[in-house]
């Protein structure tokens, strides 16, 4: 089920989205059609809602968003013509995703433009999501309410989230618009997590990957996939001599031995402009409360 729904009070008209992305609208008088939600699947069809079929569509599924009170779809410029039956504005379309990424974002009201967004990147799976958590954990632990987007445990501060994995990138601008307070969301890179393209406009402000000797550029490279925005505002982390060596008192502290997803979570925060004294007074409070 993939929706972004009218809950984050963005509302916009068929002519609005017509022009800006260059569709065509039939009839042409229904410009001042107004949508409040956006569904790529017919589970997800509430009244007011624009359905992007993710899949091939036909008339009889058209009438069944319409009976369901969608009040306009794209379709495909191949069915011009083949949809007598259909009472709803129709726009002839093939949408990139990166059209459908910025649409579903300008709905969702960017949010990650609002969130601090953390990108954990890897080879191996079970590395990503324990790199996921251990940095919720330790921002948790520098007093920042966080959300986690991951096949392994996706939450928005303490409440668990249902989703269906892979997400789709309707799903992604759903989920983090509900972040409800949380000041920065972790996302996992991996296709357990994601679908392709499912991070369309959504800016990336510290990406994360643990697998040594890859460049930044490799790095980025292998994360494309996804279609996040990795820009020059972007930091791009590895562990250092100094995560590593501050991982390593924590963790000997705590009777541990593996450090590397803590010093990959000290790297990060410290890309992301944390001072160094806070991260070691952080680690020294947990230590005391263990």
């Amino acid at each position: 089920m993939s929706a972004v729904s009218e809950s984050m009070n963005r509302r916009m008209t068929l002519g609005l989205l017509a022009s800006r992305y260059g569709f065509d609208l039939d009839p042409a008088f229904a410009t001042e059609v107004t949508v409040t939600s956006i569904a790529d699947d017919i589970d997800s069809v509430r009244p007011g809602a624009l359905f992007m079929p993710s899949m091939q569509v036909d008339e009889q599924q058209l009438r069944q968003v319409q009976a369901l009170g969608a009040y306009g779809a794209v379709v495909p410029h191949a069915l011009r013509g083949k949809t007598d039956g259909v009472q709803i504005p129709l726009i002839y379309a093939e949408p990139t995703a990166q059209q459908l990424g910025k649409l579903a974002s300008e709905m969702a009201g960017s949010p990650s433009d609002s969130l601090a967004v953390f990108a954990v990147a890897g080879s191996n799976t079970q590395t990503v999501e324990q790199g996921v958590r251990d940095l919720a954990d330790f921002l948790h632990m520098l007093g920042n309410p966080v959300g986690v987007i991951s096949a392994g445990n996706s939450q928005s501060l303490e409440r668990f989230l249902d989703l269906n994995y892979p997400l789709s990138i309707l799903d992604v601008q759903r989920t983090m618009c509900a972040e409800d307070g949380a000041a920065a969301v972790i996302l996992a890179l991996s296709e357990e997590t994601l679908n392709d393209d499912a991070l369309q406009s959504v800016n990336v402000d510290v990406l994360g990957c643990d697998d040594k000797g890859l460049s930044e550029a490799e790095i980025v490279k292998s994360v494309a996939r996804f279609g996040c925005t990795v820009g020059k505002q972007t930091h791009i982390a590895g562990r250092t001599q100094e995560s590593d060596a501050l991982a390593a008192q924590a963790t000997e502290a705590y009777g541990q031995t593996d450090s590397s997803a803590l010093s990959l979570s000290i790297a990060m925060v410290l890309a992301a402009g944390v001072r160094k004294a806070n991260i070691k007074s952080a680690l020294r409070v947990s230590r005391d409360l263990n």
